[in-house]
């Protein structure tokens, strides 16, 4: 395929998806949410894959914009005024990962190893701003690397927060045997009955220290991280690692100093504890209420940050 041509995916409950390959990678990409549905090294999941025929579960690979996790009660004030999100979960009462995980987001470049797509959110009760909103996926013998860039295309201006949503698999073992390494010092504390965020809590002897890599074993984790130390690279990392020595891992730029950690626990009699979600934030839960690291994208302005997923 000549590069910069378009090329049609196949047809599925969530749009077009999409295949980029590169060295020992591939990855599948559908239209909807612009979500991850399968990323796989030497033909291994690093990702928990879902079927692009069949709606996106537990909200897999998808992008979550314009803001990552929760907004309580669906409700924020901006510049004087009050706005009122729709409700998708409705048990907690909250506006969960943003507006854009429900479109169809359209083709803008597909070559071999690098897609791009693109949404337009417009103004409502909910959102002050139109928005247009690409994300870029490429592959390379490194890994999957996406960026995703909003901009303000709109007259007023908007609060703005980005995340992606992926459930990483660091090999065959249950999660409770993998062996996680993340460098945060603090975390959120949240209520427990609708996880929205009460305080920042040291890591320093809880059971969500993770500094020195160690097996999660039966902790249940469902909150967002801070404190974030940057590695050699001068980027934030995540290693995850399975007994036989294969592993996966995520690195992030400065752009998201919040990272959102869940062990995908499930009512039992549920499949649960499948992969680990990893979601590096731009900002906390509930940021359009709180202000904290929220990002104000004036007419005209762009945001971008990125990531990646990598393994072994």
């Amino acid at each position: 395929m000549e590069p910069g041509v378009l090329q049609a995916g196949r047809r599925t409950v969530n749009g077009p998806d999409y295949l980029i390959k590169a060295g020992d990678y591939t990855a599948r990409i559908v239209a909807r949410g612009a979500a991850l549905c399968e990323l796989q090294h030497l033909g291994r999941d690093l990702v928990v894959p879902f079927s692009a025929d069949e709606p996106i579960p537990d909200y897999r690979g998808i992008i979550a914009a314009p803001w990552p996790n929760r907004v309580a009660d669906g409700a924020y004030r901006w510049d004087g005024d009050v706005y009122h999100l729709p409700l998708n979960e409705r048990d907690r009462g909250t506006a969960l990962h943003g507006l854009v995980l429900g479109l169809e987001w359209e083709l803008e470049a597909h070559d071999d190893d690098r897609l791009t797509l693109r949404c337009a959110l417009e103004p409502s009760k909910g959102y002050p701003s139109a928005l247009e909103v690409r994300a870029d996926y490429r592959l390379d013998e490194n890994g999957l690397h996406c960026t995703v860039t909003a901009s303000n295309v709109g007259t007023a201006a908007a609060p703005y927060g980005v995340c992606p949503h992926p459930y990483l698999v660091a090999g065959e073992a249950p999660l409770d045997e993998w062996t996680l390494s993340v460098p945060a010092s603090h975390f959120l504390a949240v209520t427990p009955d609708r996880l929205l965020p009460l305080g920042l809590e040291a890591v320093e002897g809880h059971a969500f220290d993770f500094r020195t890599p160690r097996a999660i074993g039966t902790t249940q984790i469902d909150h967002a991280f801070t404190g974030l130390g940057l590695d050699v690279d001068g980027v934030h990392r995540l290693l995850l690692s399975d007994p036989s020595g294969t592993f996966v891992g995520m690195q992030w730029d400065a752009s998201c100093p919040w990272l959102q950690l869940h062990t995908a626990d499930k009512p039992e009699g549920v499949p649960g504890r499948l992969g680990l979600a990893v979601e590096p934030m731009t900002c906390p839960p509930d940021a359009f209420n709180s202000g904290t690291d929220l990002i104000r994208l004036e007419p005209g302005d762009s945001h971008t940050a990125g990531w990646s997923i990598f393994g072994g």
